[in-house]
């Protein structure tokens, strides 16, 4: 693939490098085989982007069952249903902060093996609030996650930004859709909603195994290298840019719509007329839809020198299936989700902006978590006050002219972000 023209030349050569220290260290990366070592960040990277929304898309699948099994209240099924939002806007916070004091490898390590234990311990207690709090475990290591893996394309990739986010976003889109197909049938076969949860368990076990010898590889190298006497470099601070709160309300934007599609869009299909399982498949095809999109927006957003048509086309697409499913639900379904589905594009590509908007991995990582982290607070308004309008009128114009509004401010931050620039030079 052609170098995009906001690739940072100085970056290491993709799949060459390995991190020895944490990332704010000059002598941070040693040289390996770019055949092992690259392979293995990739493999590595796929493994962490397939976990990365199970322990939320299965808890959600079998909600009723964890109310039943566990006596949970509905104001506590909310809180573990908003818990994603929170550990994501504030433990993502935390990860620049971490990755200035321990290499990437090794905080991933910690990471999947927060979200193996926090889903085998959540699934064998009886108390309300261990579950609460080893699902919040669980989460954190998610939130870690969410904002490394955009600084880890760019520091190992920085060639090839958006076929290797595409890999990984499809990656996501794949664990997302398959946690929530199969957690009712696994559930089923074992008897238990402890099992539908559990089992995803094994696959964050997995996805530690290639972050083992490349963390193991970092603590050989810190011991080899001699310290030398540089000056540490200036701290990046998305907040006091322009930049990064565009790209904080952008991300937070399309958040909202998706969260809140993902939990009301069932029940507006159900309103118009669908049976439940037809109203669930509906749903299911927003997701499979996304998989090949979440594959070729990124790809598409590091050729073009300007995001602005991926901006307004998305825009087009999700407009119009607003507006469809407010006049027309029930008589052309399918072309609204596959509308929707497009719409949705937004999330790939601007995880793959965040890439682009920065020089360094160093810049990456803070611009990461800040869009992330802050976008995620925006995001987690979204099913609350759809569901609010929805029940104080009873009906979708209302809650759909609110994701209309939210559109326009997403657009509106969408065009700030769409020219090339870089959070270091703000």
């Amino acid at each position: 693939m052609t170098p995009p023209p906001t690739a940072a030349p100085a970056l290491p050569a993709p799949a060459a490098a390995v991190d020895t220290r944490p990332a704010g260290d000059p002598g941070a990366v040693r040289r390996t085989h770019p055949a092992t070592g690259g392979a293995l960040v990739l493999v590595g990277m796929l493994l962490v982007a397939v976990n990365l929304r199970a322990v939320v898309t299965s808890l959600g699948a079998l909600l009723d069952e964890v109310r039943d099994g566990l006596g949970l209240s509905g104001a506590t099924a909310g809180l573990v249903t908003t818990l994603p939002t929170i550990a994501f806007a504030g433990l993502g916070a935390l990860t620049p902060w971490l990755v200035r004091r321990v290499a990437p490898a090794r905080v991933l390590v910690v990471a999947m093996f927060a979200l193996a234990v926090g889903q085998v311990l959540r699934v064998v207690t009886d108390s309300i609030w261990i579950f609460v709090l080893t699902s919040a475990l669980a989460l954190s290591g998610i939130a870690v996650a969410n904002i490394l893996l955009p600084m880890l394309v760019k520091q190992h990739f920085p060639h090839r930004t958006g076929l290797v986010t595409g890999a990984y976003t499809m990656a996501l889109t794949v664990g997302t859709t398959v946690a929530a197909a199969t957690a009712v049938p696994i559930a089923h076969a074992f008897g238990s909603w402890r099992a539908g949860l559990g089992i995803w368990a094994a696959m964050a076990a997995v996805a530690v195994l290639p972050w083992v010898p490349l963390a193991l590889r970092t603590r050989t190298g810190a011991r080899r290298t001699t310290p030398t006497a540089v000056a540490a470099p200036a701290r990046i601070r998305p907040a006091r840019t322009r930049l990064g709160w565009a790209m904080a309300v952008y991300f937070g934007a399309q958040s909202l719509s998706g969260y809140a599609i993902m939990g009301w869009l069932a029940q507006l299909f159900r309103d118009a007329g669908y049976q439940p399982e037809s109203a669930g498949l509906l749903l299911a095809g927003v997701t499979a839809l996304g998989v090949p999109i979440a594959l070729l927006m990124p790809t598409l957003a590091g050729r073009l020198g300007s995001l602005r048509p991926l901006v307004l086309g998305l825009t087009t697409a999700s407009a119009l299936a607003y507006l469809g499913l407010a006049l027309a639900p029930h008589g052309a379904a399918l072309l609204w989700v596959a509308l929707l589905a497009i719409g949705q594009g937004a999330f790939p590509m601007i995880l793959t902006a965040i890439g682009l908007r920065a020089r360094t991995a160093e810049g990456t990582v803070a611009l990461s978590a800040f869009a992330q982290s802050t976008g995620y607070v925006i995001a987690a308004l979204g099913p609350l006050l759809v569901g609010i309008l929805y029940e104080a009128t009873g009906g979708w114009t209302a809650p759909i002219g609110f994701l209309l509004g939210a559109l326009a401010v997403q657009t509106t931050a969408g065009m700030a972000i769409a020219r090339p620039r870089y959070v270091e030079d703000e």
